[in-house]
């Protein structure tokens, strides 16, 4: 509770990136018109419910991603060039070479009040080691965010294991359960820096710098618990923790979503990423009666069976984003609907997946952004802008002040 005369506490924006792989079938993802006025094509057609929050951008592209000398190797550009705006370095051994990606720049502005800056999480392949496109390794297929150029970021697939890193090891989102466990953890933290400081004095140099770090790390656990226990009397939405990853895409995503939406609510995080798809993935999806593999069928040669399968692909991704923005939407922090406090950046980084092509990229901004943006458009910018333009309005959008952003030239004025 504030003081009356108190000034208002600005609002806390959330930001999920959320990637689809693979390519869109261009022709039905694009509406025709720009401006207001734009009707929703068939593939997006399940989001129009959010049509005043949904600013659809036409014309971006990833310079870098494109081979620039260095042969086949496409989607794992794309996955890495997403959010990063670099030109990966084509290697399949521990000399991995990117760029930090814009979620991790904005973690470490808007991310440091919640017990944990940024969570990714996705729903196939983890691997980080070994080839998985033409010579690249698969740590740039396989995730989206990079905290540094040489430092990828796995993500979390399994729902059980992402209700832990938010909730601890209970059972429940239950206050009371939570409240004991907070105080548990809370023990356990004072024994260990009482028994260091016992063994500090034992150490010679080196060992006392390892120390410095070890404690280092425990401060920062510290740190979170301090965070989570600010929030201890927040009543949370009911929710038990997952058993595992679910046997279907449709309740995998959804569930991801479900604990998405509650870590946004409960401030636990401010900072997601969210595979869908990873690039060069051969999910199948017989619930929508479509048992070819993705990415087998993304190379499609023109087809127009193999093309309308795609499609059915594409569209059932931006309906599982809808459930997503629904989740937002009905769920409320003090201000309001999570979703007018949230950014939500959806896209892929290939457009015309038979070409492999990295200009007019499909991408869609929703979400009020605490007021920060203009949604109800189609806007068409200039060919061949890049999208690290845009990825510098969305940090400025966020409170991120950033000169530059990868290859960026401007911010985009057409989202103000």
């Amino acid at each position: 509770m504030s003081p009356a005369l108190a000034a208002p506490a600005p609002p806390a924006t959330r930001v999920a990136f959320v990637y689809t792989a693979n390519g869109i079938i261009m022709n039905d993802w694009t509406p025709t018109e720009t401006g207001s006025a734009f009707a929703f094509s068939k593939t997006l057609k399940p989001i129009e419910a959010f049509r005043d929050q949904t600013t659809i951008i036409s014309g971006l592209a990833h310079k870098n991603g494109e081979a620039l000398g260095d042969g086949p190797g496409d989607h794992a550009r794309a996955g890495a060039s997403w959010l990063t705006g670099a030109h990966p370095k084509k290697t399949q051994g521990a000399d991995i070479r990117n760029g930090q990606s814009i979620d991790q720049v904005v973690a470490q502005q808007i991310g440091q009040t919640t017990p944990l800056p940024s969570l990714e999480v996705g729903l196939q392949d983890v691997r980080m080691v070994g080839g998985c496109d033409s010579g690249y390794s698969c740590a740039y297929s396989n995730t989206i965010s990079w905290s540094s150029p040489t430092t990828p970021l796995p993500y979390e697939n399994n729902p059980r294991r992402v209700f832990e890193r938010l909730f601890g090891d209970g059972e429940t989102t239950d206050p009371d359960a939570r409240a004991v466990q907070l105080r548990q953890n809370r023990s356990l933290l004072d024994f260990v820096l009482e028994d260091t400081q016992r063994l500090a004095p034992k150490l010679g140099a080196s060992d006392r710098s390892k120390l410095s770090d070890y404690l280092d790390s425990v401060r920062e656990v510290e740190r979170r618990i301090q965070n989570v226990e600010q929030r201890e009397a927040e009543e949370l939405p009911s929710l038990d923790r997952p058993e595992g990853i679910p046997p279907s895409f449709e309740d995998h995503v959804k569930i991801m979503s479900d604990l998405i939406a509650i870590a946004f609510q409960a401030d636990l995080t401010r900072v997601v990423t969210f595979m869908y798809s990873r690039e060069g993935g051969n999910r199948t999806y017989p619930s929508i009666g479509v048992p070819d593999a993705h990415h087998g069928l993304s190379h499609h040669q023109n087809d127009p069976l193999r093309m309308a399968r795609l499609q059915q692909i594409d569209q059932h991704h931006v309906d599982m984003l809808a459930y997503f923005l629904g989740r937002l939407n009905d769920s409320k922090d003090e201000i309001g609907s999570l979703l007018d406090q949230s950014l939500v950046l959806y896209g892929s980084s290939i457009s015309d997946s038979n070409r492999h092509t990295h200009d007019n990229l499909p991408t869609i901004l929703i979400g009020g952004g605490s007021g920060g943006f203009k949604g109800g458009q189609h806007v068409r910018v200039e060919e061949k802008t890049p999208m690290t333009n845009l990825l510098l309005s969305v940090a400025e959008g966020l409170g991120v002040s950033l000169e530059q952003f990868g290859d960026s030239t401007s911010h985009l004025s057409e989202l103000s």
